[in-house]
């Protein structure tokens, strides 16, 4: 099979996006993933373009799905923002459906 739509970060199957824009406003900085929208559990994020220089390190980090968009959070619920985001990488995040958070679960090192 070529071109598998699917991709996984490991065999058990924790799902792989890629963020395909980031937007800076006013009052936060969006990642959107190109998806209608996100399963509940376990994913990694690929930020592939940097917040853009400039941006207040204060402003709080949401990722967008299917026109949606949800605050990321730490353990505690404290809001990542854009100075804890710096440069290019990868991110795991838990989302839990019954509570509708998105939890940041790795360290930025």
């Amino acid at each position: 099979m070529f071109g598998c739509p699917f991709i996984t970060t490991n065999t058990r199957g924790i799902p792989y996006y890629r963020t395909t824009n980031v937007a800076v406003g006013t009052d936060a900085v969006e990642f959107s993933l190109g998806l209608r929208r996100i399963n509940p559990g376990y994913f990694t994020v690929s930020i592939v373009s940097p917040i853009p220089d400039g941006t207040t390190g204060t402003l709080p980090v949401r990722l967008s799905a299917g026109g949606q968009s949800k605050p990321l959070t730490t353990f505690g619920g404290a809001s990542v923002t854009a100075a804890d985001l710096v440069g290019t990488g990868a991110i795991e995040v838990l989302y839990d459906p019954f509570t509708g958070a998105l939890q940041l679960m790795s360290p930025i090192i």
